[in-house]
């Protein structure tokens, strides 16, 4: 599309420029590409294509070239999941999982990642593991967690391939195996899957299943929390606090524990605490320590309780 901007001096009278600058930018990223894309995608979805309709509700949710939309991003994904669209129905459950633009409903939540399982979406296959392995909302079976993993992996999901590992360096359903646990959770962060890059570092930390390399271990943490794994942005604070393979600084330390206390870290929020306690890294704020220490508490951080509930 073509759009004709008068020259300056010939700009209409009683329109300001800046008006027909923001009237022509309007113009212009309405023929952009992805603008075209999201309308052809709500057209098709309106039509009745599944598939659309799973493309179109993504794009609501994150606000891609269409306002963001959270209730009908639900109603839409809900339609890509009665369409068939397995991935469709996985996103729908993580909606109500988390209460997402609709109510709160882990039934729901359970039957949506099942549904997306069976019909191959390999995140529906994670997502359900992770469930079977903390026991939210079914029985917990370690055993049928690792199995999903398993699937999960084997379908490609690297995600699934971390969270396998992490099951085989604690013996979790399967039997303990940190070499295993150390190649699968290597797969899956080479290919940039935050929870592989997390578990790795942990390993290497340790020196379980690999090498101990603390240095090494940092970097995989920063990979990791950059990614917002907040556990990881915790671990690479720790690391900070202490000096352990990398040069202290508590500056940094406080920065990583904020950032993942915002994440909802218990004991990120209580080591922020700390520091706010004794003035390392942040200004000695008393106050702020209470309040860290409550949060630390609410986030079921049990250490946290009776100072919590001392001050």
């Amino acid at each position: 599309m073509r759009l004709r901007v008068p020259p300056a001096g010939r700009l209409r009278r009683g329109v300001p420029p800046l008006r027909l600058l923001a009237t022509a930018a309007v113009v212009l990223s309405a023929c952009l590409p992805g603008n075209r894309e999201a309308k052809r995608l709500n057209r098709a979805c309106e039509a009745g294509e599944a598939a659309a309709c799973n493309s179109f509700g993504q794009k609501l949710l994150k606000g891609e070239y269409v306002l963001r939309d959270e209730p009908r991003a639900a109603a839409t994904l809900r339609k890509a999941c009665d369409g068939g669209v397995a991935e469709g129905c996985a996103r729908l459950g993580i909606l109500y999982q988390n209460g997402t633009g609709i109510g709160r409903d882990s039934g729901r939540a359970l039957a949506h990642f099942q549904q997306a399982c069976d019909g191959g979406a390999m995140d529906g296959c994670t997502r359900l593991g992770l469930l079977y392995g903390a026991g939210a909302g079914v029985s917990l079976d370690l055993a049928r967690a690792a199995a999903l993993f398993q699937r999960a992996c084997d379908g490609g999901s690297m995600t699934g391939c971390a969270h396998l590992g992490a099951a085989y360096a604690g013996g979790l359903g399967v039997g303990q195996d940190y070499a295993k646990a150390a190649a699968l959770l290597r797969r899956s962060c080479d290919a940039k899957a935050a929870p592989g890059c997390l578990g790795l570092g942990r390993l290497t930390a340790a020196g379980t299943g690999v090498a101990r390399n603390d240095s090494l271990a940092v970097v995989l943490y920063k990979q990791a929390c950059d990614a917002n794994e907040v556990a990881a942005c915790f671990l690479r604070g720790k690391s900070y606090e202490t000096g352990t393979g990398v040069k202290q600084d508590f500056s940094t330390a406080a920065e990583l524990y904020r950032e993942a206390c915002s994440g909802r870290h218990g004991e990120a929020c209580f080591n922020l605490a700390g520091m706010y306690q004794r003035g390392a890294g942040v200004r000695q704020n008393t106050e702020r320590a209470t309040q860290m220490t409550r949060r630390a508490c609410e986030l079921k951080y049990l250490e946290a309780c009776p100072k919590a509930k001392g001050t």
